[in-house]
This record gives C-alpha cells, sequence and structure tokens, in this order.
C-alpha cells in the first residue's frame, strides 16, 4: 500500500502531505522559515515558491493534510479563522448580496459580516439553521448567496441536518458552507454530505493545544478555490510557517483527541444533567437533546463542548468563577479544560442582537484530563453556588 492509497482518518492525520525530507530521510519534514526562494534564472520556480507570503513548503503540508482528512480537493491555510472567513466571503460576495446566517454562531463571524461586510453593500439575515422550514421560508421570501451554519452550533448545540439544509441551499442557487471546527473531520464531514465549503478555525480542535492561531478552508470546487487563494496571496493573511508545522502536529492526534474529549464531555453532561443547581443541560449526547437523533446519525461521536443553565445570570458567573481545573478563558478545543461566559466573553459583540446568548449560559470546554478530576471541580464549584 502506498500513502495515496490511505484511507483512514488517523492514517490520513498522520501521513497526508507528510513525506519524510528526501536529503535526510528526517521522518518529520522540517520547518521551512525561508521568506523567499533562489530562483533558476529568471522565472525559474524551484517548486512553485518564490516569496513566503505566496507560498511555504511548510503550509503547502498543512493545506495537503487539510483537504485529505476532509475529504477535499482543495485547502487554504490562513493566520486565523476569521481571516479564512474573510477571504472566502470576499471571494463569493459582491454589494447587494445576502449571507443566510445560523442564529446560533460565533460572535466574531456575526460582526465580521455585519460590521466589515454589512456598509460596503453585503446583507445579513438570521435564521434558525436546525429549522428546515424557517430556512426554506427565508430563502422563498428573498435569496441569499451564502448560507453559513455552524453544527454543532456555538454555544447552545443546537444540530443541523447538513444534507437537507444542503438540498434547500442548492435549490436556491446559494453556496452551502459549514463551520465544522465543533465537530472537526474526525467526528462529522460536511464536504461528503454535500456542503460547498468547509471552515475551521483551526486555533480549536485540529491545533488542539492553544498555542497556536489559524483557520481553513477545504473545499472541492476549482475556480472557487482560485478566488481565494488569489485573496489569500493578495490580502496576505497567511499562516506563518511556525504556527502551520504546530498546527499539522496537532492534527496528527485529532482522532484519539476527539475520543476523549467526547467520552469527557458525555460524563460531564451526564453528571450536569441530574444536578439540582442546573437548569438545563446543552449536549447532543443526551438522549433528551432535540438533536441527539440527527447528531447519532450526522456525527460519529458528540464531542468536546457542553453548555449549561444556571439558574440566573449571577448563578451563571459564580460557577464561571470558581471552578479550578477547568480555567476562565476563551477558546476551545485544546486539551485542557475551559470554561467560558459567553455573554461578556466570546459573544460579547453580538449582544442586544438575535444572536445574543442567554445571559444564565456557560460554555464548557471539556478538556482530556481524567474524568473524575473534572466531575469533583464542577461538583466542588456547584455546591458552593
Amino acid at each position: 500500500m502506498t500513502i495515496e492509497n490511505l484511507r483512514g482518518f488517523d492514517s490520513l492525520a498522520v501521513h497526508a502531505g507528510q513525506a519524510f525530507d528526501p536529503t535526510t530521510g528526517a521522518v518529520i519534514p522540517p520547518v521551512h522559515f525561508s521568506t523567499t526562494y533562489a530562483q533558476d534564472g529568471i522565472g525559474g520556480l524551484r517548486g512553485g515558491y518564490e516569496y513566503g507570503r505566496s507560498g511555504n513548503p511548510t503550509r503547502t503540508a498543512l493545506e495537503t493534510q487539510l483537504a485529505a482528512i476532509e475529504g477535499g480537493r482543495h485547502a487554504l491555510s490562513f493566520a486565523s479563522g476569521l481571516a479564512a472567513e474573510d477571504a472566502l466571503l470576499r471571494a463569493v460576495l459582491a454589494p447587494g448580496d445576502d449571507v443566510l446566517l445560523g442564529s446560533d454562531v460565533y460572535g466574531g463571524t456575526y460582526r465580521l459580516i455585519a460590521r466589515i461586510l454589512g456598509p460596503w453593500g453585503v446583507g445579513l439575515r438570521v435564521v434558525d439553521m436546525s429549522d428546515l422550514d424557517a430556512v426554506a421560508a427565508a430563502l422563498a421570501e428573498r435569496p441569499a448567496k451564502i448560507v453559513w451554519v455552524e453544527t454543532p452550533s456555538n454555544p447552545l448545540l443546537r444540530i443541523t441536518d447538513i444534507a437537507g439544509l444542503v438540498r434547500l441551499g442548492h435549490d436556491a442557487g446559494a453556496l452551502v458552507v459549514v463551520d465544522n471546527t465543533f465537530a472537526t473531520p474526525a467526528l462529522q464531514e460536511p464536504l461528503s454530505l454535500g456542503a460547498d465549503v468547509v471552515v475551521h478555525s483551526t486555533t480549536k480542535y485540529l491545533g488542539g493545544h492553544s498555542d497556536v492561531v489559524g483557520g481553513a478552508l477545504v473545499l472541492d470546487d476549482d475556480a472557487l478555490h482560485e478566488k481565494a487563494r488569489f485573496l489569500q496571496f493578495a490580502a496576505g493573511a497567511v499562516s506563518g510557517p511556525l504556527d502551520a508545522w504546530l498546527t499539522t502536529r496537532g492534527i496528527k492526534t485529532l482522532g484519539i483527541r476527539m475520543q476523549r474529549h467526547s467520552e469527557n464531555a458525555q460524563a460531564v453532561a451526564e453528571f450536569l444533567d441530574g444536578h439540582d443547581r442546573v437548569a438545563r443541560v446543552y449536549y447532543p449526547g443526551l438522549p433528551a437533546h432535540p438533536g441527539h437523533e440527527l447528531a447519532a446519525r450526522q456525527m460519529s461521536r458528540f464531542g468536546g463542548i457542553v453548555s449549561v443553565a444556571l439558574e440566573d445570570a449571577a448563578a451563571a458567573r459564580r460557577f464561571a468563577e470558581s471552578t479550578r481545573v477547568f480555567q476562565l478563558a476563551e477558546s476551545l478545543g485544546g486539551v485542557e479544560s475551559l470554561m467560558n461566559y459567553p455573554d461578556e466573553m466570546t459573544h460579547a459583540s453580538v449582544r442586544g442582537t438575535e444572536l445574543a446568548v442567554p445571559p444564565e449560559v456557560v460554555r464548557l470546554s471539556v478538556g482530556i484530563e481524567a474524568a473524575e478530576d473534572l466531575l469533583a471541580d464542577l461538583d466542588g464549584a456547584l455546591s458552593g453556588l
């Protein structure tokens, strides 16, 4: 068997784009820090590389790896998730076009479209993507150039039927974009369900160690890839070589990490679901979750994010500030467990909008620590309320 014939996710995560160095035999490809490349005569590029912004071998290796694990033809790596989103939006949209956005998404996505692209003439409408009838009605009322969804969503863990959304979007002439940051390709493959583009904040689970910021696009369409690639080059929001290498290193253990994240999150969700100080638990792995059956069909596991509603905002704030193993911090997807208060942290930019997160909700990024330590930490914090 050759590397090109590999099919298993974990095999692709380890080997795609990671051929050993032909000069030394080093199993781990070197990090290429050079900003420029010697030419074999004017215009005689070696391997297509001329300048660090237009291309870098370490970034190329990451893009090969990203495309392989998502099952796409092309991937592009950016300096952040928002940089990836910005390049895609500008590649697709023109003044007068609309984006139909999920009502439960990362606040920065909403801010980018509403406050950066909005003044340039891009329209934004919001709908609950888990309600396909509502999506159909919104598309019938007015066309959209892009239908944009997170599933599971951030932070209320709504589950959207990707294949169903694709049918509605394509029938309406829209590009369907799925933010796969929460699930990752280890658990969910949107392109195989018909999505046009997958977006990632690689800062989260793909990097996986809270030590690198990055973003990515994965897609099949050649023409759209060229447009987005031009913007990657011309606007310059590329991932640096060390950032690309750290992301590649993280991806190699993504499969086993997502297994542990999911197992721990299930244990945390079940513990919180039975606690008398908790009003509601949002986790698709719970049978009572409205998207449980769909998530079980669409995902191989239920992921590492659990959100929980306390009795009121004051209790939520006390709880968020009382844990010790769960550290109070923004972001998610690292090996360590994090506690987040969305209303004033990750989703502060959408306060007062239709995407506002209820102030009694906290979001837990469940790490890979021992489950008994996580449960004891949460129990102690809840007991002190």
